[in-house]
């Protein structure tokens, strides 16, 4: 458990409130590539990503070009089904 898990905000991309955990692992076992966008005003959360990602994981979230909005979508309700599932 990570000590910024249970925080809440809304999520731009899902409309809805996620917590710090979905964001920290919503690419699997990386984080969303808009969590330092969405968090800087309420955690020190690029200093905090730093100390848990190595410089690849790193440059794999934050550096790598976005997929396009229709794979994005798709991998996002893919996330969502599983998620109500566990």
């Amino acid at each position: 458990m990570n000590r910024f898990d249970h925080l809440v905000l809304r999520c731009p991309r899902l409309g809805g409130e996620v917590t710090f955990a979905y964001c920290r692992r919503e690419q699997g076992d990386l984080p969303c590539r808009m969590t330092l966008r969405c968090w800087q005003d309420l955690i020190p959360v690029e200093e905090h990503l730093r100390e848990c990602l190595s410089d690849d994981e790193w440059d794999s979230c934050f550096h790598t070009p976005p997929k396009d909005k229709m794979t994005t979508i798709l991998e996002i309700a893919d996330a969502v089904k599983k998620r109500k599932n566990m």
